[in-house]
């Protein structure tokens, strides 16, 4: 009895990271304000979507490469057949907000963008997408990466193997390797 019970509470808290045919986990997650919960998983049940992660808000790379390359080649994605992009970082809602105001201020259809913030990680973590980032950053962050999903399902992914390299993630890869939903 033991035996099946390691076994399946093994399985039961697996950190696995997400890979083809998963279902995107059930782990709330904040827009707007701290006490707005956000239900990713039951939001894209019924849509198709890209989940982007990074590993924070207003650093470098997100601020200046990754983000602007999903709001630029958004259109196309749409065109593809996806109704929304996500952007999921760990941090607080109240950072989320800030910066989604400094990317979006130009931008046209801001009810096809949502910024969502995973103040613990927790969401990241259940995902297997989480690292130790506390030499850059002072503590866990998400890994880059993008999801491409349909009706809450992973269809591809795109992880950074060095978890914060803008390559594999990259808005024109993901827009170049993401299947058609017309």
């Amino acid at each position: 009895m033991s035996i099946a019970r390691n076994l399946f509470s093994k399985r039961m808290f697996s950190t696995s990271q997400l890979c083809r045919l998963d279902v995107i986990p059930s782990v709330p997650l904040f827009s707007g304000t701290p006490d707005n919960k956000f239900e990713l998983a039951k939001e894209l049940e019924n849509t198709r979507a890209i989940v982007v992660g990074v590993p924070g808000a207003f650093s470098g790379g997100c601020t200046n490469t990754h983000i602007p390359g999903y709001l630029k080649t958004a259109p196309d994605f749409f065109a593809k057949g996806y109704h929304k992009i996500y952007f999921v970082s760990v941090n607080d809602v109240f950072v989320m907000n800030a910066w989604k105001t400094q990317l979006l201020n130009t931008i046209n259809n801001v009810e096809n963008y949502e910024f969502l913030a995973d103040p613990t990680g927790e969401f990241s973590k259940t995902a297997g997408l989480l690292f130790d980032a506390t030499a850059l950053f002072g503590n866990f962050r998400s890994k880059r990466y993008a999801l491409v999903l349909d009706h809450g399902k992973v269809i591809k992914e795109f992880v950074e193997p060095d978890n914060t390299s803008i390559t594999i993630s990259a808005a024109a890869n993901v827009l170049h390797e993401a299947p058609g939903l017309e």
